[in-house]
């Protein structure tokens, strides 16, 4: 079973882009799909990208599609979410995720804050 550490969270001006990394401890990494999601405050958790275990098949939700990037590393046991062109509306504490079979594991966010 993994463990997951988020980080690259920060305060940044609208149109500005972080980079949020999540590293995998364990030796099964390749085997979980793995997933970003966020909650802002007083809302409930969504869903912002997902990424299979090879790589071959990602999925966006609409609002992110075109201005963020997921990516893996199976060498380096790290998933990436590479964000551009922030919006206010993109605040929120963002958590990844890896899932495989019965297995949902999480990290413990990280908080990205975007200023108008």
């Amino acid at each position: 079973q993994v463990q997951l550490v988020e980080s690259g969270g920060g305060l940044v001006q609208a149109g500005g882009s972080l980079r949020l990394s999540c590293a995998a401890s364990g030796r099964t990494f390749s085997n979980y799909a793995m997933g970003w999601f966020r909650q802002a405050p007083g809302k409930e958790r969504k869903f912002v990208a997902a990424i299979s275990p090879s790589g071959g098949n990602i999925f966006y939700t609409s609002s992110v599609k075109g201005r963020f990037t997921i990516s893996r590393d199976n060498a380096k046991n790290a998933v990436y979410l590479q964000m551009n062109s922030l919006k206010p509306e993109d605040t929120a504490v963002y958590y990844c995720n890896a899932h495989w079979a019965t297995y949902s594991i999480w990290g413990q966010g990280t908080q990205v804050t975007v200023s108008s």
